[in-house]
């Protein structure tokens, strides 16, 4: 019996889904970019480059250009004040929740490496929350359209994201739950 148990441990320890059941990490298969466009707050996201210096207070807006780009405009409180970033992002053809972000200066567009893809994983009915990922399962964040989530729903969603493959136990808190 022992000898049982400790095998359902490593397996366990080894690959996040031995014990439950596993989700796809895959895009949304639709995305209504209007309801997705403005003000998101950040909930909590993995440890990233970018967003080291992000104390808390981080907000993503989304504005659809004319040209079908969507200018991306980053805020986030650290310790010598508000810090902002704009940014460039394109909707994949035929993939609309497949989006490639890029703060480069325009000069560089040219160039792969300055895209990142994101991947709209999951989104609410009523666009009030949304869990973005990447295909490498390195980046994740969890946004909601209010500046504080519901402290059950923000499990549900870290549920899901570790059925997904993503490393939930090092999210990084932005804003407070309730």
């Amino acid at each position: 019996m022992l000898r049982i148990l400790l095998i359902a441990v490593l397996m366990a320890t080894a690959w996040p889904g031995a014990m439950g059941t596993m989700l796809p990490n895959q895009p949304v298969r639709a995305l209504d970019l209007q309801r997705y466009s403005g003000r998101w707050y950040e909930i909590a996201h993995l440890p990233m480059y970018f967003q080291r210096k992000c104390l808390d207070a981080v907000i993503a807006t989304y504005t659809p250009n004319p040209d079908d780009s969507i200018h991306v405009h980053n805020t986030c409180r650290t310790a010598d004040g508000m810090k902002s970033v704009d940014g460039v992002a394109m909707i994949t053809p035929g993939q609309p929740a497949v989006i490639n972000v890029r703060f480069a200066p325009a000069w560089l567009t040219w160039l792969p490496q300055v895209w990142a893809e994101y991947w709209v994983i999951e989104v609410d009915a009523g666009y009030r929350w949304a869990v973005v990922g990447s295909p490498s399962r390195k980046y994740l964040w969890i946004l909601s359209r209010q500046p504080e989530m519901p402290h059950q729903l923000f499990d549900a969603l870290k549920q899901r994201a570790r059925q997904r493959g993503y490393a939930v136990d090092r999210l990084m808190m932005m804003a407070p739950l309730n």
